[in-house]
């Protein structure tokens, strides 16, 4: 299988020295569950074309400082090749701002949370058990960043997984073999410190305290890597590979 990385951003330049790139961070994250699979990236973020739905057999889009809302010249041809994938039937899965933009793609919508800044760990409770969640879990938890959030999901999508800080955390969309994450499960626990450190600034002290506790603990960022590598094996009708 080949798997196309959508590129949609890249780690703040302080962090750049030591952090690998966000489509190296999926690479880590998916090729000890599919060791057969070969990968290829675009940053789109810097002029490189979005994929056609034949260049790959399947999708991903990574996370980005960008909103989706933003007026970045890449942004609408992003959602014109999340469609395409789409009708194509190709499977695709989305991170952080990719959850974001596959939700706006197919009609949801997002804004920036009154909710404010969500760092560290965060918890979430499944609400939908879908057939390539192996293993099954009732919750789970995950390192985040974002101040933006799916505010409406799409007509059709199934909200897989939420928090009352979050209810639209993960999406099963209906206008393709598509699912999408709100949570970094690509993210290790020194990466995302590291980034909630930077940003400190920027967010209440009290949040980033909790942040960073949270972030001494294990979370469930494993799990999501195997449901993602399952759905991609259970969209292409194989095994993981």
């Amino acid at each position: 299988m080949k798997i196309a990385i959508v590129e949609t951003g890249e780690p703040p330049l302080p962090l750049r020295t030591n952090s690998p790139g966000y489509a190296t961070m999926m690479v880590d994250m998916l090729s000890p569950l599919m060791p057969a699979a070969t990968y290829e990236a675009r940053r789109i973020f810097a002029g490189e074309p979005p994929f056609a739905p034949t260049d790959a057999d399947a999708f991903l889009v990574t996370g980005s400082p960008a909103g989706v809302y933003e007026d970045h010249d890449w942004i609408a041809p992003l959602f014109d090749a999340i469609r395409a994938t789409a009708d194509a039937g190709k499977p695709q899965v989305g991170i952080c701002f990719g959850h974001q933009a596959m939700a706006a793609a197919f009609g949801g919508r997002v804004a920036k949370s009154d909710r404010g800044w969500g760092v560290g760990v965060h918890r979430y409770e499944v609400t939908s058990i879908q057939g390539w969640m192996t293993p099954q879990a009732a919750a789970f938890s995950c390192a985040v960043s974002h101040q933006d959030q799916v505010v409406e999901a799409p007509a059709g999508a199934v909200v897989i997984a939420g928090s009352a800080f979050c209810p639209n955390g993960a999406l099963a969309y209906a206008d393709g073999p598509a699912i999408s994450f709100q949570m970094h499960p690509e993210f290790s626990h020194d990466y995302a410190r590291d980034l909630l450190t930077l940003r400190a600034d920027r967010i209440p002290a009290d949040r980033v305290e909790r942040g960073l506790a949270s972030l001494q603990g294990d979370s469930d960022r494993a799990v999501i890597a195997r449901w993602i590598a399952s759905f991609y094996a259970a969209a292409a009708g194989r095994s993981p590979s």
